[in-house]
């Protein structure tokens, strides 16, 4: 059965996701503002929730329709096939948003959304009261200049949470958005990588996995996981699929530091939970004492964003620092995200490519430096 998905994915990831889906399996697939669609069989969704590196959760595309009103709005959700998914004893918890449209009333629209969907399996299962013991099927909608789209979640928590951060020093970066960092620096798996402002370890952690080809997913659960709809099996499947293709073999070295004894700690910690400790090495030391124990090597790095006047000419200096000890060499390469247009002015040379990317709210470019 040929079933319609959406990705909701952080702005400037698109293009990643679509071409991650193309090689996972899927068909149709079309890149849109923030969000990727394509089309694939039920038990795809274990594969993408196991091994995207970039989405933020999979959902399935229950159907779309126009609604300027609250009776467009019930029909529209009720003549939905919600059967196909949702059992007579199974929860279906409704949320969602609206943006520029007629029904900007998101508790109302959730409440209709919620009636319309008992009424239609009321009518299918001929029963009156619904217990929602069961797995939970999250109803999610979005209504956008009118267009309603209703979704039901695959994910359950967020796909940046891989369940080895459990803990994170200040400011971290998404796991989802680092590991974009890696695919756009091409890292590959007899790389040396460096992150000399490591933090929790997060894009470290990520690079180690993306070089080794470690499905970020493969040691968490996902809500799907209890469904009826989908065989334990496949998800074992899945699991021994993603397990099977991961390196066995690697040249893959990765050194992390930090000015901050607690961040390290925490690091080390993530980095083990990960199994991805014994490529990564961490010690303490400050910006301006970064040495490169390689030939070769890619840095990749998040140096705070200074959205504070005094934290700005701190985060200033920084890139001021980073200029001096970032040098142009042959076999090197550097890659920096951050939120200042001024960023090549003060780091002192122009980048010789540059990519829009949102770091939660706060717009971005990752700044690339390999020639």
């Amino acid at each position: 059965m040929k079933i319609n998905f959406v990705i909701p994915c952080l702005l400037g990831l698109e293009r990643l996701i679509a071409d991650e889906m193309k090689e996972l399996g899927a068909e149709n697939v079309t890149a849109e503002n923030a969000r990727v669609l394509f089309s694939a069989d039920e038990y795809f969704l274990a594969r993408a929730n196991i091994c995207s590196r970039y989405a933020e959760r999979i959902q399935i595309l229950v159907g779309s329709f126009e609604a300027l009103s609250f009776e467009e709005l019930f029909q529209g959700t009720k003549a939905l096939p919600w059967e196909e998914w949702i059992g007579a004893y199974d929860a279906f918890p409704v949320k969602g948003y609206s943006i520029n449209s007629a029904l900007f009333s998101v508790s109302d629209c959730q409440s209709i959304i919620k009636k319309a969907v008992v009424e239609r399996l009321k009518s299918k299962y001929n029963i009156s009261w619904f217990e929602e013991t069961g797995p939970t099927y999250q109803i999610q909608f979005s209504i956008m200049k009118n267009k309603v789209s209703l979704l039901i979640d695959t994910s359950g928590a967020g796909l940046h949470k891989r369940g080895y951060r459990l803990e994170a020093g200040g400011a971290p970066i998404k796991e989802t958005l680092a590991a974009s960092f890696c695919n756009l620096a091409r890292l590959r798996e007899y790389h040396t990588l460096y992150d000399p402002m490591c933090g929790s370890g997060t894009i470290l952690i990520e690079g180690a996995m993306f070089a080794n080809n470690i499905a970020p997913g493969v040691n968490r659960h996902f809500s799907a996981e209890r469904w009826r709809n989908i065989p334990e099996k496949v998800w074992n499947e899945e699991r021994e699929r993603a397990k099977s293709l991961e390196l066995s073999e690697s040249r893959f070295v990765a050194y992390g530091s930090d000015i901050d004894s607690v961040s390290l700690e925490i690091a080390k910690a993530n980095a083990k939970r990960a199994g991805v400790d014994k490529f990564i090495t961490f010690e303490k030391r400050d910006l301006k004492d970064f040495r490169p124990k390689s030939e070769k090597g890619t840095v990749i790095c998040n140096p705070p964003y200074g959205e504070r006047l005094l934290d700005l000419k701190a985060a200033e200096e920084i890139y001021k620092i980073m200029g001096q000890k970032f040098i142009p060499k042959k076999g090197w390469g550097y890659y920096i995200i951050s939120p200042s247009e001024d960023f090549e002015i003060i780091f002192g040379r122009k980048a010789d490519k540059r990519r829009k990317l949102y770091n939660g709210m706060i717009k971005c470019r990752l700044y690339m430096y390999f020639k």
